[in-house]
């Protein structure tokens, strides 16, 4: 099978999806390849997985058309509180608070769950005649040559067009295929992922409490709910997970307190290993790689998504740019922009994200004093924390026309 796509994007999550509205939406034809099949993206069970959506990133689905299918579902952040302590001992007495009253954009970003984006980009690409689905197939071998990237699927047919984008994830295949090699570490860190019930309101804050074996997160969704990212050792979370929802409830307990009231499992559980890993290059002959097929980072800022979407956004701009002034978007010259404007950032924000967490992971008496009064520092520096504010809105940096709200 040959599709008149000019480009190929494998990978249905949510970057994937995202790169193909913004291209769709500027008169570019797009396939793109999902391993999983629709039905299963499209399942609109409550199973617990939450994102933290930067102020950029929810400009860029403003402007690619989503945001108003997924916005009553949104919960706006609208403070954060960094602490550092130990589980039943409670926080330091040196902490940071942000507050989006500080900036003039609104917001600081909002907290949407998976099953809402899912089903969001899967009817927005189907609404789209500019986009061709292919799902429930992976991709078994990739070749570019002069003029045209192509694929083979599992079921034996071939799709074709002029450039071909990996959005398939840190173990990409698209990359590995391609001979890319990738840098990085392990953490010896497993995020366990939840979503909880309780008892009292939220008011719209985030919260990240550092403690020796890594942090938890506490980020609020809509009603009476917030989704949990809590970081352990892996041995410790490979114990905790194994326990039953009462014994797993009864280890988080001390860990996250007693200030939202009851606390009650709601959804399913989850549990990712932690690393840090970067393609050696986010290029090849007629590729580009996206989102963590490109980096992937420690969740301590929650930066994973909008570090994809920015390449998406940073991409989309490149490849409609050149395609307006007549030139190859498949060519070197043409990708090795986007690869200029993309690879300083990421691996700045992977950098920061290893040093922060390796900072704050540990006991050690004297890290842990200088970094409180670090923190109560940042917080009495309105300058500083006004800059921290901008930066977790995403609104920093040199941004694409889409992060800016704008079309491109």
């Amino acid at each position: 099978m040959t599709t008149p796509s000019d480009i190929l994007i494998v990978g249905g999550g949510l970057n994937g999806p995202a790169l193909a509205l913004a291209l769709a939406q500027t008169g570019q034809p797009v396939t793109v390849i999902d391993a999983l099949p629709s039905e299963t993206r499209a399942d609109a069970g409550f199973d617990g997985r939450a994102y933290a959506l930067a102020l950029a990133s929810q400009r860029l689905l403003a402007a690619v058309g989503l945001w108003e299918a997924v916005e009553d579902h949104a919960q706006p952040m609208l403070e954060i509180k960094v602490t550092d302590g130990h589980a039943g001992r409670g926080p330091s007495p040196f902490f940071l608070h942000f507050d989006h009253a500080e900036i003039e954009e609104g917001p600081m970003g909002y907290m949407v769950e998976d099953r809402h984006l899912r089903r969001a980009f899967l009817n927005a690409m189907a609404e789209n005649p500019r986009i061709t689905l292919v799902d429930g197939q992976r991709v078994v071998a990739q070749e570019t040559g002069a003029g045209v990237a192509s694929v083979t699927l599992a079921d034996g047919r071939e799709v074709s067009g002029r450039l071909l984008v990996g959005s398939d994830g840190r173990q990409s295949g698209t990359a590995t295929r391609a001979g890319i090699k990738r840098t990085g570490w392990g953490y010896d860190q497993t995020a366990l992922v939840c979503a909880l019930e309780h008892e009292k309101p939220h008011h719209g804050i985030a919260h990240q409490f550092f403690m020796p074996a890594g942090p938890l997160a506490i980020l609020p969704l809509t009603g009476n709910r917030s989704s949990i990212v809590w970081s352990e050792r892996s041995a410790e979370a490979k114990r905790i997970n194994a326990l039953d929802d009462a014994g797993y409830m009864a280890e988080l307990h001390p860990r996250f307190g007693d200030f939202l009231g009851r606390l009650t499992l709601a959804g399913q559980r989850f549990v990712y290993p932690l690393n840090l890993t970067i393609a050696n290059s986010f290029i090849a002959p007629r590729l580009a790689l996206v989102g963590d097929a490109a980096h992937g980072v420690h969740p301590i800022a929650g930066q994973g998504l909008n570090a994809g979407l920015r390449d998406v956004a940073a991409l989309a701009e490149v490849l409609t740019l050149a395609s307006r002034r007549g030139e190859d978007i498949g060519a070197i010259q043409v990708l090795e922009r986007y690869q200029q404007w993309r690879r300083f950032d990421t691996t700045t924000l992977a950098l920061a994200t290893d040093a922060f967490n390796r900072l704050f992971s540990n006991d050690n008496p004297l890290l842990r004093a200088g970094r409180d009064l670090g923190l109560g520092l940042v917080n009495a520096w309105p300058g500083a924390r006004r800059g921290f504010i901008r930066e977790a809105a995403g609104l920093t940096g040199d941004l694409p026309r889409l992060m800016q709200g704008r079309q491109i």
